[in-house]
């Protein structure tokens, strides 16, 4: 199919432009042979990529919180989950030297896999629960470490060990388990995004619950560059503790450092204490949204709950201050449900980004060959940019669902629409002009024709150039590919 394309775009909101784009519509309401859709968001969670709730299957202890949970049982009761997180200490791993564990990780993920979801990961390399998170046998290797115990640091009788985070041993074996597991995971596209979790106790990139030994931002550095060495094709993220727990500002060297390598920022502390102490960071998570998704998780739900920390207007309030497009389910994920249903339901209207149609108008008939234009209404309700962009498409379909012709918008993309306040999104009109299957004209007596006269179901999608829908919309008429229709169309036969 030949087409004749072009747009126009526009963002509601210059007096001047908005009071021409008015007037047109009036004009349009009024002209019988155009048709005029407004379109209602339906409120329902949507799963779309780098965004949604991810499920804590594994928390450190692999028994929170998916051990509870029927293989079969893959959460779709819960609204808007789309990553199942796995976060494991590095010796359930490499329990022997260059001898891996993958089905640790690829037994639960392949549930979600199945459903269409996808995984997020973190190797922890020290625990306040265990000995060993980093494997004994490097230790046995050579690598300095130190023995703690819990709220004491490190003691000589300390009942746990930590490595020296800048030990040249420490570093050459998490360097091997790094490099053989990007060669499992690296670019998979099931995967989410991996924290940069070498660094830490329980990999948050804090050692204030294990020795209490400070690092210098050099050694903090090489773990981000191990991981950017091997990690080169997945979204990685690093936890907001890696300035300080408790630090308050936007800019700090290591987190400026994390970002100039495209690295983006997860924060562990919602509501670990009571207000006004409920996090630190949005400050930071400022210079990280308008370019990656920003990931945040909660504190364990009872944890939160039994030290008077657990808010569910600030729940949501976090979601709006960090313009966060993940948000963790961390706790047995049917009880977080049930007790905060009404704010998931809130969260969900907001969190990560929310395209929505608002209008678009159509000729009723357009002839084959004849060029036509659509105009649409545009706006992203959601806190964050769409990442992974996407192109307006128009599918036309026969009475069977047959495909019959589509074309796509390949110069405006998704991700520039504009971020606003809760319903506050700025409105941008689109224009898009094409037209349908012309005729192809060999000689003066043959010619060939791609698509037939007849009454057709118009619809639209976001996704790649190709036509192909990749982001869900919330709107009705969904025909179980994302495309979703706008109403009818003529297509007469050409003059």
């Amino acid at each position: 199919m030949i087409m004749q394309a072009g747009i126009g775009s526009m963002i509601l909101g210059l007096p001047g432009r908005r009071k021409a784009y008015a007037m047109t519509e009036r004009s349009e309401r009024n002209t019988s042979d155009m048709n005029v859709v407004k379109l209602q968001d339906t409120g329902k969670a949507l799963v779309n990529p780098d965004m949604g709730w991810t499920m804590h299957f594994y928390s450190n202890i692999i028994s929170n919180y998916g051990s509870k949970l029927e293989p079969s049982d893959t959460l779709d009761d819960f609204p808007g989950l789309s990553t199942v997180y796995l976060r494991v200490p590095w010796s359930f791993l490499e329990p022997r030297e260059g001898w891996f564990n993958w089905s640790l990780l690829d037994t639960p993920a392949q549930r979600w896999i199945s459903k269409g979801k996808k995984i997020a990961m973190r190797i922890s390399c020290s625990e306040s629960w265990m000995r060993y998170a980093t494997p004994e046998w490097v230790e046995q290797a050579g690598a300095k470490g130190y023995d703690f115990t819990p709220g004491k640091g490190v003691v000589e009788d300390g009942i746990y060990w930590e490595p020296d985070y800048g030990d040249p041993v420490f570093l050459e074996k998490l360097e091997n388990f790094l490099a053989a597991m990007a060669q499992r995971y690296d670019g998979n596209e099931n995967v989410a995004f991996i924290d940069i979790g070498s660094y830490g106790v329980w990999g948050e990139g804090h050692t204030h619950a294990s020795t209490k030994l400070e690092y210098s931002d050099d050694v903090k550095k090489k773990h981000i560059d191990l991981h950017c060495k091997y990690f080169r094709n997945t979204l990685l993220c690093i936890s907001d503790d890696y300035v300080g727990p408790s630090a308050p500002g936007r800019n700090f060297p290591v987190s400026d450092y994390a970002l100039s390598k495209g690295v983006t920022l997860r924060d562990d502390s919602i509501m670990v204490q009571p207000p006004p102490r409920s996090w630190y960071h949005d400050e930071m998570a400022q210079e990280f949204w308008p370019h990656f998704p920003v990931i945040l998780e909660h504190e364990h739900y009872g944890g939160s709950l039994n030290r008077g920390a657990w808010d569910k207007s600030l729940f949501l309030e976090s979601v709006e201050d960090y313009h966060a497009s993940y948000m963790s389910i961390h706790w047995w994920p049917r009880i977080l449900l049930n007790e905060n249903r009404d704010v998931i339901d809130k969260i969900n209207l907001r969190m990560g980004y929310r395209l929505q149609l608002r209008e678009a108008f159509w000729p009723r008939s357009v002839r084959l060959g004849e060029p036509f234009t659509i105009k649409t209404k545009w706006a992203n309700a959601g806190v964050a940019p769409c990442y992974p962009g996407g192109y307006m498409a128009i599918t036309i379909k026969d009475d069977k669902g047959g495909i019959v012709s589509v074309h796509v918008d390949g110069k405006f993309n998704m991700r520039d629409l504009e971020v606003g306040p809760e319903n506050q999104a700025q409105v941008r009109a689109l224009t898009y002009t094409f037209s349908i299957a012309p005729l192809f004209v060999d000689g003066p007596r043959s010619f060939s024709r791609a698509t037939r006269p007849g009454n057709y179901d118009l619809y639209v999608s976001v996704g790649l150039r190709d036509g192909t829908p990749k982001i869900a919309l919330p709107h009705e008429g969904d025909d179980g590919r994302r495309r979703y229709k706008l109403g009818k169309i003529e297509v007469l036969e050409r003059a």
